[in-house]
């Protein structure tokens, strides 16, 4: 009898494991199966949060040195001031590795608004560059010299843009709050360069992203500072306008790291996502910062276990990667996919218990 029941108990054993392998399969087949049509970590973009065929027209334009097309896409955007900075910050970016095609637009069109805010904004990328992406205590001398060197010449490029600039663009002073977080500006000032943005333009999204950064911990901040910017941004802003999201972005940029697993699950947290859903739900199409929210939003609905409304987002995006938070790792794309088959397998996993 003593002999027995080890063998009964290791038959149990068996019939549970070979009906979990059994499920584990099944799971793998479905999973396939929802995730038909999505793209392997080699064929996600990692230099855009989605598809954009008039910016790429542009850059390829530009690497041909033919600037037209840039100066036709920004007066084309008109007083679409998210636009307006979404494409300012590609145009820019490209003239801070090489200004060659700029310095023509500025000579064939001296004193036009446009040129002058993409070389203010690319003064400003180019001292990025110059400090590189390592931690202060990591970056020499001579790179925090030429950094702040070049951020000094950029005020002067920001103070023409902004003589220069269309009535009531805000570009030309949003752009300008990365200048203020490199160069160690007090509160003050940032308390001034945002009164112009808002009297311009109340709830513009990349300049919300751009102040939200400078109230943050790791800037000029503090965590109840970014928390408050973020909460009073959200409260007040329209349905449509995004700004719901910031809540989100302050939470992940000063938590994720440390928080449990559990606490993406919290009815806080829960509560600022299905705020961002509704928000996101009801944005224009053509709005440039989308796929930015909802590359956050795929993120926040895997860790609380909303795998069907994660893939929803996810599905929505794939192929481009450059977004919080995939950003934010050596390996965007391959993390990407990683939270993406993580909620995958959780849908996979929810449709055969239900």
């Amino acid at each position: 009898m003593s002999g027995i029941i080890p063998l009964t108990i290791l038959i149990v054993m068996l019939c549970f494991w070979l009906r979990s392998r059994r499920r584990a399969k099944r799971a793998e087949g479905i999973a396939s199966e929802i995730g038909a049509g999505l793209l392997p970590a080699e064929r996600q973009n990692t230099e855009r949060a989605a598809p954009d065929p008039e910016a790429e027209a542009v850059l390829a334009a530009l690497s041909r040195g033919d600037w037209l097309p840039a100066a036709q896409a920004l007066a084309a955007a008109g007083t679409d001031w998210e636009r307006r900075s979404y494409l300012v910050g590609i145009v820019a970016a490209r003239a801070a590795d090489d200004d060659t095609w700029l310095r023509a637009w500025q000579a064939a069109r001296p004193g036009d608004p446009d040129a002058a805010v993409v070389h203010a904004d690319a003064k400003v990328s180019l001292a990025w560059q110059i400090r590189g992406g390592a931690w202060a205590k990591d970056t020499s001398a001579e790179r925090f010299e030429g950094f702040h060197r070049v951020l000094n010449e950029a005020r002067e490029d920001f103070a023409r843009a902004e003589a220069l600039a269309h009535p009531g663009d805000p570009t030309p002073y949003l752009l300008q709050i990365p200048l203020y977080m490199g160069l160690g500006a007090p509160h003050e000032a940032l308390h001034g360069l945002w009164a112009e943005v808002t009297n311009r333009a109340p709830y513009h999204y990349e300049a919300h992203w751009y102040a939200l950064q400078f109230w943050s911990a790791k800037w000029r901040g503090s965590k109840d500072l970014a928390r408050d910017f973020a909460a009073r941004a959200a409260a007040t802003a329209p349905p449509g306008s995004l700004l719901t999201m910031f809540p989100l972005v302050s939470w992940y940029e000063h938590n994720d790291d440390e928080a449990p697993a559990e606490a993406y699950g919290w009815p806080e947290m829960t509560a600022l996502t299905d705020a961002a859903l509704a928000d996101v739900a009801m944005a224009r199409p053509g709005h440039p910062r989308v796929a930015e929210v909802r590359h956050l939003l795929a993120y926040c609905l895997t860790k609380q276990g909303r795998y069907e409304a994660a893939l929803e987002q996810f599905r929505m995006v794939d192929g481009h990667v450059e977004a919080l938070p995939w950003r934010y790792y050596g390996d965007p794309a391959a993390f990407y996919c990683h939270v993406r088959d993580v909620a995958l397998k959780g849908a996979a996993a929810a449709r055969i218990a239900g």
